[in-house]
C-alpha cells in the first residue's frame, strides 16, 4: 500500500497528492508518469509525475476528475493509500539527457495549458537545479483554474502567465504569448508543448511557421498505460507509435493530431473500440513491442 502524505484540491476539480513510494521516487526523471490503483478491482490510471522527493522518497501527481474512477479518487484523504503505485513508466525528457554545457546554450521555451502545468513543472525544476532558466508560458481558461503559479515562478527564468478570459495575466491563448514573445524579440531553440490535444496541435501549427523545433506530451490520450488498450495509439512522421511504450514526447511537427483526436472520439464507445481493433489489425496495441 502506497500512504497518502497530503492530499489537497488545487482549484475546481484539479487535485493533488504527495504519496509515499520511495522507490519511484529514487529513480523517476521528468517526464516520465506512473499508473495507479485504488484497490485491487480498480481501473489503471495513468498520471504524469509532478514532482518528486529522492530524499523523503515522495512523489507528487496531479489530476483533473473526469470519469467515475478519477471522481472516486478525490475522495481519498490524507492517510489514505493507493493498492498500486507504479513506475516509474515512460521516456523521461531527452533535457535529462543532455549535458549542463549544451543545455546552458538552448533558449527553452515551455508552453503549459491547464492540468499541463503539471507534467512541466518537474522539467523546469530540474533545469533550475542545473543551473539553467527557462522561459515558461502558463495557460487557462480562466484566473480560477491556474495550478501551480508560485511553484512555476519559483523555477522559471521568465514566467508569462495567460487567461483566455484575460481575467488574469496575459490575455488570450498560449499561442498569442508565443508569437508576443517572438515579435518582442525572443528567439527560441526549442519549445516543449504539454496540454490539451488542440492546445498542443495549435502550438506546434505556430511554431513550425516561426521554425522552433517542438516536443509534446501525449499522456492526455493515455488509458491503460502499458500499451496494451491501444488508446494512445498515434502517427508520428508515418510511423505508428503508442504514447504510453514510446512516448509521452514526441516531435510535434510530426504528430498527426487531426487523426489522434479524431481517433479519441471513436474510441469512447465499444462499438468505436471494436471497429479500431478491426481496423488496425496488429497494429491496434503496443504491448509486445513488435507489433509494428
Amino acid at each position: 500500500m502506497y500512504k497518502i502524505l497530503e492530499a489537497k484540491e488545487l482549484t475546481t476539480n484539479i487535485y493533488q497528492m504527495i504519496v509515499e513510494a520511495p522507490r519511484v521516487a529514487k529513480s523517476c526523471e521528468p517526464g516520465q508518469f506512473i499508473i495507479v490503483r485504488l484497490d485491487q478491482e480498480g481501473e489503471r490510471i495513468p498520471l504524469t509525475i509532478c514532482d518528486y522527493d529522492r530524499q523523503a522518497g515522495t512523489v507528487t501527481i496531479v489530476f483533473q476528475t473526469v470519469g467515475a474512477e478519477t471522481y472516486r479518487m478525490a475522495s481519498l484523504k490524507t492517510g489514505d493509500s493507493f493498492h498500486d503505485f507504479v513506475g516509474p513508466l515512460g521516456c523521461p525528457s531527452e533535457l535529462v539527457n543532455e549535458s549542463e554545457e549544451a543545455l546552458k546554450q538552448k533558449k527553452i521555451l515551455f508552453v503549459a495549458g491547464g492540468v499541463g502545468t503539471a507534467p512541466v513543472y518537474p522539467q523546469v525544476k530540474w533545469l533550475h537545479e542545473h543551473g539553467v532558466a527557462a522561459d515558461v508560458i502558463v495557460g487557462a481558461k480562466t484566473k480560477d483554474l491556474l495550478i501551480l503559479e508560485k511553484e512555476m515562478e519559483a523555477v522559471a527564468g521568465n514566467l508569462y502567465v495567460t487567461t483566455d478570459d484575460g481575467s488574469y495575466g496575459r490575455s488570450g491563448m498560449v499561442t498569442k504569448t508565443i508569437q508576443d514573445l517572438v515579435d518582442e524579440g525572443k528567439q527560441y531553440d526549442v519549445c516543449i508543448a504539454i496540454g490539451p490535444m488542440i492546445m498542443m496541435k495549435f502550438v506546434c501549427k505556430l511554431t513550425e511557421t516561426l521554425g522552433i523545433p517542438t516536443v509534446v506530451s501525449l499522456n492526455p490520450i493515455m488509458v491503460d498505460g502499458t500499451g496494451m488498450c491501444g488508446a494512445c495509439r498515434v502517427t508520428v512522421g508515418g510511423e505508428v507509435k503508442f504514447a504510453c511504450v514510446d512516448g509521452p514526447e514526441f516531435d510535434g511537427h510530426k504528430v498527426d493530431f487531426d487523426q489522434a483526436m479524431k481517433r479519441q472520439q471513436i474510441y469512447k464507445t465499444a462499438e468505436g473500440r471494436a471497429y479500431l481493433k478491426a481496423q488496425e489489425g496488429d497494429t491496434h496495441h503496443g504491448g509486445c513491442g513488435n507489433c509494428n
